[in-house]
């Protein structure tokens, strides 16, 4: 799927394409690959366009929906109900973006895997990523390297040092009049605490 993503994001001209591309490469792989247990197969993935301007646009096929931190604020972007995961359903022959607002200078967009918000302590509590995220915006300028390192802390902390499942973190900062990341120049950091798999 990642293979097929970077070849996609440089060859349609929107997400649209990108996605049902993706829909096609998951769909051989299965029906070659996996005949037998493809029913159970699927990917769960969030696909963001950052423009120039800062104007985010967004295609979810069953992912958690992301933050923007911003000035000690936080906020998830949110905007509705995403579709099924990508493999369980074919996709609805309109696939309209989601606009997601703006990214402005200083901000910083934090995406995630669902073992993030679903890591839970001994006693069974959910992790507070919300919480968690917040502390961070509130102390001072954002760094990607600062935010996934005191979450990935704080994931570590909750589980004691045992999250179990797969989590993966990744912070976009903006600087200046384009987004880093728009046109291949992110300070993006990632964390695995466990290895990724493709769900």
């Amino acid at each position: 799927m990642l293979g097929c993503f970077r070849e996609a994001a440089h060859d349609e001209e929107d997400l649209g394409g990108v996605l049902r591309r993706l829909e096609r490469a998951l769909d051989r792989h299965l029906r070659q690959e996996h005949p037998a247990s493809a029913a159970e197969e699927f990917v769960t993935l969030l696909l963001v366009e950052i423009r120039p301007d800062g104007e985010m646009l967004a295609l979810n096929c069953g992912h958690p929906w992301p933050y923007r931190l911003s000035r000690g604020r936080v906020e998830q972007l949110a905007p509705g109900d995403p579709h099924p995961p990508l493999g369980l359903f074919p996709l609805p022959a309109v696939l309209p973006t989601v606009d997601l607002g703006y990214l402005a200078p200083e901000d910083a967009l934090f995406l995630y895997t669902d073992g993030a918000q679903d890591a839970r302590d001994a006693r069974g509590r959910f992790f507070p990523l919300g919480s968690a995220l917040t502390s961070v915006a509130g102390d001072g300028p954002l760094s990607s390297q600062g935010v996934v390192g005191r979450i990935s802390a704080a994931l570590l902390h909750h589980t004691r040092g045992q999250p179990p499942d797969d989590i993966a973190l990744l912070v976009l900062t903006s600087s200046g009049g384009m987004p880093s990341g728009a046109r291949g120049t992110a300070r993006s950091t990632t964390t695995c605490p466990q290895p990724t798999s493709h769900h």
